[in-house]
């Protein structure tokens, strides 16, 4: 076993994630930060979803969006043409998240979302996709290599998508005026939150 592979890997991410960084569309982020407030300050609801990889990337999203104060829900990319469409009312906002943006199954599932009223948000490494056509705001977060002699493999395309919607979470964060004492409050669990009731008692 040679370690030639390992270090391609981490160098080709390195550039990768360099690259996606530099590129990141602030203007489009802004637009879907305000997007994501006016539903929320309008009592709609915000879901994120996926097929595959990129629907482990949408239930993490969607845990780290509610844990800054956006409640937000995953919605099961292929449940939601039976039935679990059901949990986006009209004027809801969606974030679709696929690597290549055609996805079939993805597809179906925007078109009902679209059909029943909801706002679309997509996210994808392919900007001239069949999602960045069908949504309202269009996030790119796009790889050129996962970092592997395949190339298949989702492992950069991954971390992209991660970086561009932890991008969106800090500005919904700083709309939502987050301090550590309401975060304690959502958090107060665990290492991370005795850390924070830890940094209070010293503060005191």
């Amino acid at each position: 076993m040679s370690n030639e592979s390992l270090i391609k890997y981490l160098s080709v991410t390195k550039k990768e994630l360099t690259s996606v960084i530099n590129n990141l569309n602030e203007k489009s982020l802004l637009l879907a930060a305000d997007l994501i407030e006016k539903v929320v300050s309008n009592n709609g609801r915000v879901h994120v979803t996926g097929i595959g990889k990129p629907g482990h990337i949408a239930t993490y999203v969607a845990s780290l969006f509610s844990s800054i104060g956006t409640p937000t829900y995953f919605l099961d990319g292929t449940e939601a043409v039976h039935g679990s469409s059901g949990q986006v009312a009209s004027g809801d906002v969606v974030i679709a998240i696929s690597n290549s943006g055609e996805t079939e199954e993805l597809k179906k599932t925007i078109l009902t979302l679209k059909n029943n009223g909801a706002h679309l948000i997509g996210v994808s490494g392919n900007e001239a996709s069949w999602l960045s056509k069908n949504t309202d705001i269009f996030l790119f977060a796009g790889v050129k290599e996962e970092g592997d002699v395949l190339n298949k493999p989702p492992r950069n395309s991954i971390l992209a998508e991660a970086i561009v919607l932890q991008s969106l979470s800090i500005l919904l964060q700083e709309t939502n005026q987050l301090d550590l004492q309401k975060y304690y409050e959502w958090h107060p669990g665990g290492a991370l939150g005795a850390s924070i009731k830890k940094l209070g008692k010293e503060e005191k």
